[in-house]
């Protein structure tokens, strides 16, 4: 897929100041020690970054000298940390909106602007954080910024003597500017995190001038089930679906403040007062066309006003919705690229 010139740029931040190669054997007779061989990061670390001292919610990750072995939790935690040029040992599996071998387009991408990198294990995270997975590869740091961590498994893994940088607030409320800071501080990289972060402001500020239609537009992430439309879903202003829309010059309708309280991720609403959704463009992600076709036609999503108008942008591709839910340095610019152009396409009435 071709991407945007902020990605090409960001692959050859990562490429010149970050390269991370793949430790060789210490002997070609092989032993137990080879099969956890580390990348080895040849990144400058700031100057007296350690020891490191990293606190969050879950609490303070005492990081004695530049980490090796980095094992993420969260998408936004891998990308962050390979985007500060350290590639992690394993990390999450993507199951929605992946590749087949559970990664990503942007990861992969950037991923091969390193010379010798190789890919991280892929962890199956469907039944929770696969804690003795992750204390058997022996990390010396994990990064679990998102929200997928319970205190369950940061106590486990702090117990089994290994560093864990959580999440800086409430669980799922953390923005990518925030992972990429916390990122930064754990590995030593604070300067390039701060590089990292203008770079990707610039490719959001970019998009939002090439659709000058975004500005002061209001818009609606919502959840719609063609299976059952008795109620609408909505995303807290504060998640970062609606703050990247933010970023972009959109605003966030008063329904949406009004349902959602300020401390809950999502909540619903009854689909009775479909005709109070007062937004410009509704977005929403679905399965297929087919679905686009049910909730359009259905006599209560209908009454919608964005819907009624042709203001929808229902996505039916996963890799292209993926990164409003987990919008990080590496995946912001995949989306500048082509969700932003169908939302415009939406505002200005050519919906979905």
């Amino acid at each position: 897929m071709k991407n945007l010139p902020g990605l090409r740029r960001l692959a050859g931040l990562v490429a010149a100041t970050a390269v991370a190669l793949p430790a060789l054997a210490a002997c070609s007779t092989g032993s137990a020690d080879d099969d956890k061989a580390a990348p080895k990061a040849t990144t400058s670390v700031d100057a007296d970054a350690f020891p490191a001292k990293v606190t969050t919610s879950l609490g303070t990750a005492e990081i004695p000298e530049e980490p090796e072995r980095v094992v993420t939790i969260d998408y936004v935690d891998a990308d962050a940390v390979l985007s500060l040029g350290v590639v992690p040992i394993a990390a999450q599996k993507v199951t929605w909106g992946g590749t087949e071998d559970g990664s990503t387009v942007w990861f992969d991408e950037a991923l091969a602007e390193i010379d010798g990198a190789e890919a991280p294990q892929r962890l199956d995270m469907t039944d929770g954080v696969p804690t003795d997975e992750i204390i058997a590869l022996e990390p010396d740091l994990v990064v679990g910024t998102g929200g997928a961590l319970t205190e369950q498994d940061y106590k486990k893994l702090t117990g089994a003597g290994i560093p864990v940088v959580g999440y800086p607030g409430a669980p799922w409320f953390t923005l990518w500017r925030d992972t990429v800071e916390l990122a930064g501080q754990a590995l030593g990289r604070t300067a390039l995190a701060e590089e990292v972060i203008a770079e990707t402001e610039k490719s959001i500020a970019e998009a939002r001038e090439a659709h000058p239609q975004l500005e002061g537009a209001s818009a609606a992430y919502a959840y719609l089930n063609p299976a059952d439309t008795s109620t609408i879903g909505f995303y807290n202003a504060e998640e970062n679906r609606p703050k990247l829309l933010a970023e972009l010059g959109l605003t966030t309708p008063d329904v949406v403040k009004e349902v959602v309280p300020a401390d809950v991720f999502y909540q619903t609403m009854s689909s009775e007062r479909a005709a109070d959704v007062d937004a410009d463009v509704l977005l929403t992600d679905v399965e297929s066309a087919e679905e686009v076709d049910v909730i359009t036609a259905d006599p209560l999503y209908s009454k919608i006003p964005a819907i009624a108008s042709g203001n929808l942008y229902a996505e039916a591709d996963h890799s292209i919705a993926l990164p409003m839910s987990a919008p990080s340095p590496l995946s912001i610019p995949f989306a500048m690229e082509n969700f932003v152009p169908k939302l415009a396409a939406a505002i200005d009435g050519s919906g979905s």
